[in-house]
């Protein structure tokens, strides 16, 4: 009997929009992150470029959710990257909902 070494040699690689997907998602958590915080530090007064930065947020965060899901349908791949944007895209996206039911119904 032959002892197995535990070497594995395969082709597969990381997905280039997984990683761009991840990398989207964030980018698009801290800023909003970032606008949340200066919000709060401005006593509660969004300024209007906090706005823009969640809604640039938002729109980062739906181009790494396409990217997520487009990488995760290659065949081949590790898949560690685009599940990881995938849940960072999502949860920024709940968080950008959350924050405007928030401001819509005053909570």
């Amino acid at each position: 009997m032959t002892k197995k070494n535990g070497y594995i040699f395969t082709n597969k690689e990381h997905p280039q929009r997984g990683i761009m997907s991840t990398v989207l998602g964030i980018v698009s958590a801290v800023s909003i992150i970032l606008a949340l915080y200066f919000t709060f530090q401005n006593g509660g007064v969004a300024q209007p470029r906090y706005g823009v930065a969640t809604l640039m947020a938002v729109i980062l965060a739906v181009a790494g959710l396409v990217l997520g899901i487009l990488s995760r349908m290659e065949p081949d791949k590790y898949y560690l990257f685009s599940y990881l944007g995938l849940v960072i895209n999502i949860l920024v996206l709940t968080g950008a909902g959350f924050i405007l039911f928030a401001g819509a119904y005053g909570i």
